[in-house]
């Protein structure tokens, strides 16, 4: 068991970009306890339903508890109303989560919530104090400002898919380059009108592709 002292944290780097129809959702694969190296395979990239996804970074207990959270709120939406919930709505949900406990428990995280609703792609970023603003490409995570820059030089509301892909695994990848905290190789989730693709490329540069 990790102590107290030594948290399992998703220190790491993941970003997301919105190009035409999709939203690309990238992320490093390496979990940390301070200097310790945990994992070498972790997925940082979690599917809440089939239009939505969210990316974690921050304390790995508290990220995986507000998963659950999203995955309960969007069921719930989709019982209850009979279509997939507004990925505005879903994050608003989960931000107010994030504020309501701020003052008593926070839940140290930082996240991506993109996905693909009825008004066409949409990207959120959501931090631990429940702010949340809508972003055309964004970065979390130790390795976000090296990330970040990336995207900015290369980002065009015109990319390709395909450039999208390429800029999303950039960004992470050159973030490993500076950030002991990142590495392994790169989950890419691409999201978009009946399209929910997960890829995995790890910096050996062997692909696998599933779609769900």
């Amino acid at each position: 068991m990790v102590g107290k002292d030594k948290k399992i944290s998703s220190k790491t780097t993941t970003v997301g970009l919105v190009v035409g129809d999709y939203v690309v959702l990238a992320a490093d694969k390496r979990a940390t306890a301070n200097t310790l190296i945990a994992h070498k395979m972790v997925k940082k990239i979690h599917k809440i339903d089939e239009h939505v996804a969210m990316t974690i970074s921050g304390l790995v207990a508290d990220a995986e508890f507000i998963v659950e959270q999203a995955r309960y709120i969007a069921r719930k939406y989709f019982l209850d109303i009979g279509s997939p919930i507004k990925i505005g709505s879903l994050a608003s949900h989960i931000a107010l989560i994030l504020n309501a406990y701020l003052r008593v428990s926070p839940y140290i995280v930082q996240l991506l919530i993109g996905g693909y609703d009825r008004r066409g792609p949409h990207l959120y970023y959501v931090d631990l104090y429940g702010s949340i603003s809508e972003e055309k490409y964004m970065a979390t995570g130790s390795g976000s400002p090296v990330a970040l820059g990336v995207l900015e030089q290369g980002y065009r509301e015109d990319l390709s898919l395909d450039e999208a892909k390429e800029l999303a695994f950039k960004a992470v990848a050159t973030a490993t380059l500076r950030d002991g905290f990142s590495g392994e190789g790169v989950d890419i989730v691409i999201i978009g009108p009946e399209t929910y693709v997960e890829e995995t490329k790890m910096f050996k540069q062997k692909i696998i592709v599933s779609e769900k």
